[in-house]
């Protein structure tokens, strides 16, 4: 597969490798000279990662502080979500804008977050420690199983998650959209045991596409993709993390009731 034909990550003039005077091997052979600091690197990911997380943790803490002190979040809350939306679809059409999408969409999605937590912790107290707990627990576990390769993305792997992630998103499109014009009540509310599943399905879904991120990360350093991926690696890792943590919201709360 000729990747610099098919990916049209590799159109763009990051992948120019920079050379200076030729340099030879000891049998006399031109070896060529890359700069690596233009390209991406797993370490440099993890850095951009952490520093997206602090963004976002700064927006949620914004949010919870006014929902703490008497004052309605939901605006903000409902503001950042669907700006932090518009924000990662730009970045998927253009993700060599990704050092300044993912930053705006970490503190975008932290509003978002911090309005949603502050509610449901109104509701159930103690919930939202109960699922940044799940959330980093199956952030480790996963972590470890694509570490020491217990668990190998494929192919076929990959196929599979994309396909139960994009039937899931248009599920809940389409849910929204009938509530908007019609009474309609989707399965995966209340407290039964279908909605109770159907939680505990996605949340399976969402922790499956930890794998998919940490290949992005993995292989993006090991194909030298642009400097500008590990912000796009990180954000995509963002994302999951923050579904995860909402699908856990909406599980623990089901089992509250």
């Amino acid at each position: 597969m000729n990747l610099k034909s098919s990916n049209p990550f590799f159109k763009n003039k990051s992948f120019t490798k920079t050379a200076t005077a030729p340099v030879y091997d000891t049998d006399g052979r031109p070896v060529e000279i890359i700069d690596y600091n233009d390209t991406m690197t797993v370490a440099g990911a993890v850095n951009k990662t952490f520093i997206l997380f602090a963004l976002l943790l700064a927006g949620a803490l914004g949010t919870w502080w006014m929902a703490m002190n008497g004052n309605n979040p939901m605006g903000y809350a409902i503001a950042g979500g669907i700006a932090a939306f518009v924000v990662v679809l730009i970045a998927g059409f253009k993700p060599y804008y990704s050092t300044y999408l993912a930053p705006a969409y970490a503190v975008l999605e932290g509003l978002f977050i911090g309005g949603i937590s502050a509610i449901f912790e109104v509701q159930y107290p103690g919930i939202v420690i109960q699922a940044v707990g799940a959330t980093f627990v199956t952030f480790g576990v996963c972590l470890a199983l694509y570490r020491f390769r217990i668990i190998k993305v494929t192919e076929q792997f990959r196929s599979v998650v994309i396909a139960a992630t994009l039937a899931i998103l248009t599920y809940y499109i389409l849910s929204w959209v009938l509530s908007l014009f019609i009474n309609f009540q989707p399965v995966d509310h209340g407290n039964s045991l279908m909605s109770i599943g159907i939680s505990v399905f996605v949340i399976i879904i969402a922790a499956l596409n930890l794998f998919l991120d940490f290949d992005l990360l993995e292989k993006g350093a090991e194909r030298r993709l642009p400097k500008y991926m590990e912000w796009f690696g990180g954000m995509a890792l963002m994302i999951t993390l923050v579904w995860l943590y909402v699908e856990f919201l909406r599980l623990l709360s089901k089992l509250r009731d």
